[in-house]
């Protein structure tokens, strides 16, 4: 039970930290998002866990990315992608959506590299792929 009292807290924290960089009262998020004025101030004391469903209004409200919240919650493991992948997050002119796609996108590019470089490797360590020289084609002719 103490360990989901932490998360609460932490995500509370999170929240009021975004807000309090975003220069918004918790007057003006609990409007924005949609939810109760005592609801929220609750949230951010770190009395209640609010739900995917309310994470992602107060998101829509501080205009960041409910994944972030949703990592704080501990609703998902923390993304992938390193400086790149938190580079696309923190991007404000992007969508959700944009932001989703490109993050899909990056991540399939890590993959195919990722499988690619072990089959390259044993490529370079075979004697068979060798490239052939003019040489050993001639000879090969003539024989």
């Amino acid at each position: 039970m103490e360990k989901v009292a932490d998360i609460a807290s932490d995500i509370g924290e999170y929240i009021r930290q975004q807000r309090s960089n975003a220069k918004i009262s918790l007057r003006q998020l609990s409007k924005l998002a949609g939810v109760s004025n005592p609801y929220l101030s609750q949230i951010e004391r770190g009395v209640r866990k609010p739900s995917a469903e309310i994470l992602q209004q107060i998101a829509k409200g501080l205009r960041i990315s409910a994944e972030a919240l949703y990592v704080q919650a501990g609703i998902l493991d923390l993304p992938t992608g390193g400086p790149v992948g938190d580079a696309i997050r923190a991007d404000t002119e992007l969508t959700e959506r944009q932001k989703q796609v490109l993050l899909d996108v990056y991540e399939s590019f890590r993959r195919e590299n990722a499988a690619a470089t072990p089959v390259q490797a044993a490529r370079a360590k075979t004697p068979d792929t060798a490239p052939l020289t003019t040489e050993g084609a001639e000879s090969k002719e003539s024989a």
